[in-house]
């Protein structure tokens, strides 16, 4: 999604309503209770939220011009992989076996056999259609962001085919992009 990314995709920022804030605040803490603490540390309630859309119907959301979240359509708000490193435990988490790695940090979406084998782990809590972070075997930090196809038991129960979409990799367009300027 992010692969050939750059700062001229985004189409258009606007600053928005504290009423939009704050419905974007309430739907990131109600998807990621782990961030409630620091929740006001990342998104002051005082400085500016900037939306940027994107290409592709992304959406970015900028405080400071940093890219913090991103959206797809209307889905859920997703942290981008710099925060994700920041505050690791915020989102569900699945680990691919090492084999797998090198086609995660080329952008390939994650197939279930790279989290069934013996180096792989799933969170059985997991449902379809959620967003997850990718660890790999070995390594401290994600990956690489996605969304989930499959639920973790039909991933087990199945081995086949694609688990989870790969969104937002290391070294991708958004990972190069600290600022938006």
């Amino acid at each position: 999604m992010f692969k050939k990314f750059s700062s001229e995709d985004v189409s258009a920022q606007n600053q928005v309503k504290a009423s939009v804030q704050r419905k974007i605040r309430q739907s990131i803490a109600e998807e990621y209770p782990g961030l409630e603490p620091v929740l006001d540390d990342i998104l002051p309630k005082k400085s500016p939220l900037i939306v940027a859309k994107c290409q592709n119907h992304l959406n970015l959301v900028l405080v400071n011009n940093v890219p913090l979240f991103f959206s797809v359509r209307d889905g859920p708000y997703m942290p981008t992989l710099r925060l994700l490193h920041q505050y690791p435990n915020i989102m569900k988490k699945l680990q691919v076996d090492r084999g797998a790695i090198r086609f995660v940090l080329s952008g390939a979406n994650i197939m279930c056999p790279g989290l069934t084998s013996p180096g792989g782990a799933l969170d059985e809590e997991v449902e379809s259609e959620s967003p997850v972070a990718i660890m790999a075997e070995g390594k401290q930090h994600a990956l690489a962001i996605g969304f989930t196809k499959m639920s973790a038991k039909d991933i087990k129960a199945i081995n086949k085919g694609i688990g989870v979409d790969n969104l937002h990799y290391l070294n991708d367009g958004l990972w190069k992009m600290e600022q938006l300027d």
